[in-house]
């Protein structure tokens, strides 16, 4: 085996954290695996044998890829629309019971709500967030890919942390019940029943639709009676919708003619819809597989 080959090994096995790593960064798959490719090509040129510590050598390299990419991305921000962004989502069947795969996929499940309140943060406070609190990288390792102190990397964190608890969606722990209040939703959007959309819905939901260039005209929608005019607007879709599993939790796929028109995500705290997230993107819905999910 040659060094080039034997590198590549020990690269493929930290391949998987790095790419959960880069897509909670980005909240897009294909950038996540460009984010991950540039991580392997900066190893390729690097002096391999230097690196003490490998895995985390990588982590904070794909890190440092993400943070620029995510300037980037911010800098090219001018249309107020552009902020209506729903992550690439990790769309899966409906898992039978006691499946052990599924059951792991989940538990390392990232829901759509929370990449959505991620987007919110600054690139920078954003890696010391996902890094530190969801990958345990210390924050000695983060200060250099920020170009902070370490006492202003954890600054970093703590505002993050505060962010995302004043937005704190946490769904209900019953996966199962979930998808019962998803199920009436479903009904109440195919037969037309505000009044039973209304039941579902917390006053105060948030629906957040991402067309992209191409697909439906990108909204957000906030309060109970607008969502369920919209669900309304939209009964026609219920009736194509297919139930699935969206970043581990419930979530519908409207198939028409055997191609994808929209994914939808639902965020069920207390047994009511908060949030719904919908992609409608048809670039984006193009990568995935509608025969991986049996429909």
């Amino acid at each position: 085996m040659s060094d080039t080959e034997f590198l590549a090994r020990r690269f493929e096995e930290h391949r998987s954290q790095l790419r959960a790593v880069a897509y909670r960064m980005l909240g897009s798959l294909s950038e996540a695996e460009d984010a991950v490719q540039e991580g392997w090509l900066r190893l390729a040129r690097s002096d391999a044998d230097a690196i003490d510590n490998l895995g985390a050598w990588l982590t904070t390299v794909v890190g440092r890829v993400c943070l620029d990419m995510l300037r980037t991305r911010t800098a090219r921000r001018e249309d107020p629309l552009d902020d209506i962004r729903v992550p690439d989502p990790i769309v899966a069947p409906i898992p039978s019971a006691g499946d052990p795969e599924q059951e792991a996929v989940l538990a390392d499940a990232v829901g759509i709500a929370l990449l959505v309140v991620l987007d919110t943060l600054t690139p920078a406070e954003r890696l010391a967030y996902v890094l530190h609190d969801m990958f345990g990288v210390p924050f000695a390792d983060i200060a250099p890919v920020v170009n902070r102190s370490v006492d202003a990397t954890k600054m970093l964190a703590s505002r993050a942390r505060s962010r995302l608890r004043g937005a704190d969606r946490t769904p209900d722990g019953d996966l199962a019940r979930q998808r019962e209040v998803v199920a009436a939703f479903q009904a109440a959007s195919r037969a037309g029943d505000f009044e039973a959309l209304l039941r579902v819905l917390h006053p105060d939901v948030v629906l957040r639709a991402d067309g992209g260039t191409a697909g439906i005209a990108s909204r957000l929608l906030r309060g109970a009676d607008q969502v369920a005019s919209s669900a309304m607007s939209f009964r026609w879709a219920a009736e194509y919708g297919r139930p699935a599993l969206v970043n581990g939790g419930p979530g519908a796929v409207t198939v028409i003619d055997g191609e994808i028109m929209s994914v939808l995500a639902f965020t069920v705290v207390g047994g009511r819809i908060v949030e719904i997230d919908v992609l409608a993107d048809p670039e984006r819905l193009a990568g995935i597989d509608v025969a991986e999910l049996g429909f």
